[in-house]
């Protein structure tokens, strides 16, 4: 029987996530919505270690300061009454119709000027409550029709406030990190910024870099027919990956934000055994949040919302559990050896041999001989199977 989540696990749910009414393009609201706090302590009781939010989870758009400061100063009171760390906060600059042509790259400069001063009234609320980082989605960011945008302006100005924003959080020393999180289409067409690798290329051109990572979430690479156990992966290998995002995905749809491993389960077990066990031959570990972003279904009521919220954190404990075993296992540990896994972290050129000695050296090898090596790819996978199905 799967053990009950602790803080030590740091499992934490976004507002949005059970807080959810169940209203889609097609059909409104199915159960009532509570006050954000009211979530804060159910999920407390659930065994989550963490919360997170948007700026307008919290309190409605365009409120003033003074409904602003009332809503926040009761979500951090219950937060803290529960023992839950407000973990990262993030902002909307997508429900209200301003956005609609994006925050910071919309072709109205005005709309980006607001955008702006949204975003950095949130970076000054993440810093208040105690958050380590700022997610920014760019789900507006983007375009239906080729013609409507200069791509180069657009990545401009996409530069221009990502590194004001990095800037003044320098500014201000509150210590924050800001997680990029791309996602490849939904709300619109294209969005910037699609995939990990697209994201890396704009921070690899900012001035203030050195504090902007990537938040991934499964079902947005997953949507992009990509795999998000490779993205994390490289966002480690780059030293990018600041936060992520934990949900369920079924192939190329609309964006499922089901339970974890409720979709893809076998990419989601390695998903887990990289993160918890990190690669096979060492190197960069992640240690932040496991942060689950999904959706309730439509279908449930609010007892299937802690349902729902408690399964996330379920099928995490599970398949932690069972990728140690994977790992532990003798059969893997030898499969890993004849699938050639470990010697992949062997440097290909010897250290201290030149170019020239590299190119005239005699390796003896044998390209018709190695062309018959059997690398047991199946076999590994195989055991991973029979883990994963205990």
């Amino acid at each position: 029987m799967t053990r009950e989540p602790r803080p030590e696990d740091h499992f934490s749910f976004g507002l949005w996530t059970v807080g959810w009414p169940g209203a889609d393009p097609f059909g409104t609201a199915t159960r009532p919505m509570l006050d954000p706090w009211e979530y804060a302590e159910k999920l407390a009781e659930l065994g989550a270690w963490g919360i997170t939010f948007h700026d307008n989870d919290v309190f409605p758009f365009g409120s003033d300061e003074a409904t602003k400061r009332e809503r926040v100063d009761r979500l951090k009171q219950a937060a803290d009454s529960a023992g839950l760390v407000i973990e990262m906060v993030t902002t909307n600059t997508f429900t209200h119709p301003v956005f609609k042509d994006g925050g910071l790259t919309s072709n109205d400069r005005g709309v980006r000027r607001f955008g702006l001063r949204k975003i950095l009234d949130a970076v000054d609320l993440a810093a208040e409550v105690g958050a380590t980082t700022f997610v920014m989605w760019g789900g507006r960011e983007g375009a239906e029709y080729d013609a409507s945008k200069d791509v180069h302006a657009a990545f401009e100005r996409y530069k221009e406030g990502l590194d004001t924003v990095a800037g003044y959080i320098k500014s201000q020393d509150y210590g924050l990190r800001i997680g990029l999180e791309p996602k490849p289409n939904e709300p619109r067409g294209d969005i910037f910024l699609p995939t990990v690798g697209h994201a890396l290329a704009l921070i690899a051109e900012l001035e203030h870099g050195d504090i902007v990572g990537l938040n991934p979430e499964v079902g947005h690479e997953q949507m992009a027919n990509l795999n998000y156990t490779h993205a994390l992966a490289q966002a480690l290998w780059s030293g990018k990956l600041f936060h992520i995002d934990l949900n369920g995905q079924r192939g190329l749809k609309y964006d499922q934000d089901l339970v974890f491993g409720h979709g893809d389960l076998m990419s989601a077990f390695f998903t887990v055994d990289l993160l918890e066990n990190g690669f096979p031959s060492g190197g960069p570990t992640y240690d932040g949040p496991r942060h689950f972003d999904y959706k309730p279904s439509r279908t449930e009521h609010l007892d299937g919302v802690w349902e729902s919220a408690r399964a996330n954190m379920a099928t995490y404990l599970m398949l932690a559990e069972k990728a140690k075993a994977f790992r532990a296992d003798p059969r893997v540990t030898e499969a890993l050896e004849y699938a050639g896994v470990l010697d992949l972290a062997t440097r290909t050129i010897a250290d201290g041999e030149s170019l020239e000695e590299f190119r005239k050296a005699d390796d003896g090898f044998d390209a018709d001989h190695a062309a018959e090596r059997d690398f047991g790819f199946v076999r590994l996978q195989q055991l991973a199977v029979e883990h994963l199905l205990g």
